[in-house]
């Protein structure tokens, strides 16, 4: 049986055929070198079966990048690592608010902003010179969900109400531009679709492509702390209520891991592999 005639399952249940192309797309996004790729492709593709999962061949690619260098493995696991933000949806919220931060914004988490008719509680408001921005997040724990264009139509509907009362302030030195929503999983066809036709900006894990949620974490190198190999879920919940949700940040915050008792040795391990991904 050759690869080719492989169907996997997704996390949404769905059967589909097996995809080299795709896992050499990850591999390659880890910052891997050729020769490590082949490898890893070489081994997982031997192991292939009929119905296996994608989780299944995520964890085994995982694991070989891990035993090359943990910064590998760190980077592969982005999209993981971005479920791993939860249980709830602040610190994604926060996450968020980093993002747009690093690209130049002034923004803030948690604000309240008053509309023509009712008040309502901002996700992350940012401003850039003249203009601001209002963002609502919305983080799944579960992969394979996705934002269907109830979503779009709720947001905006926020939108129109707050700029409705915006534009009526005098005391509002800036414009208010646009609404986004932003998530950590997919849009539905539909939500796009609205998306584009009333002017709310959408961004998703792979989308719009080249400036998608995704696209903006590699460039800017904002990799949340979750995606470390080194810290166990317990380190990374503590971090995570401390508004540490950036590998930077704990460089410049290393004394978190004191707090947690964290040896010295394993602290230089982990704050080496968060420089090594941070300045690949």
């Amino acid at each position: 049986m050759t690869h080719k005639s492989i169907e996997v399952i997704k996390s949404s249940g769905k059967r589909v055929k097996f995809s080299l192309s795709k896992l050499r797309s990850s591999l390659k996004r880890s910052g891997a070198s050729k020769e490590t790729i082949d490898s890893i492709i070489d081994t997982v593709r031997d192991e292939l079966y009929q119905g296996i999962s994608t989780n299944e061949i995520y964890n085994r690619a995982f694991a070989l990048l891990k035993k090359k260098k943990s910064s590998l493995a760190s980077r592969y696991k982005l999209k993981k690592a971005i479920y791993e933000l939860g249980p709830t949806g602040f610190p994604f919220e926060r996450f968020i608010k980093e993002v747009l931060s690093y690209s130049g914004y002034t923004a803030a988490v948690g604000e309240i902003l008053q509309g023509k008719c009712v008040s309502h509680e901002i996700d992350v408001i940012a401003h850039k010179g003249k203009e601001t921005t209002i963002v609502e997040c919305k983080f799944h724990r579960e992969q394979g969900l996705k934002c269907d264009v109830k979503v779009p139509l709720y947001i905006q509907s926020r939108f129109k109400d707050v700029e409705a009362y915006w534009v009526a302030n005098r005391n509002n030195h800036t414009v208010l531009t646009q609404g986004w929503v932003v998530t950590n999983t997919r849009f539905t066809e539909d939500a796009i679709q609205y998306g584009r036709c009333c002017g709310l900006y959408l961004l998703s894990w792979d989308y719009p492509k080249g400036e998608s949620l995704r696209d903006r974490i590699d460039q800017l190198g904002l990799y949340p702390i979750t995606v470390s190999t080194l810290l166990t879920n317990r380190e990374k919940q503590f971090l995570l209520s401390r508004n540490v949700v950036l590998c930077r940040q704990l460089i410049g915050d290393a004394f978190y891991l004191d707090h947690l008792g964290v040896s010295d040795t394993r602290k230089e391990k982990i704050l080496n592999e968060i420089q090594n991904l941070c300045n690949a």
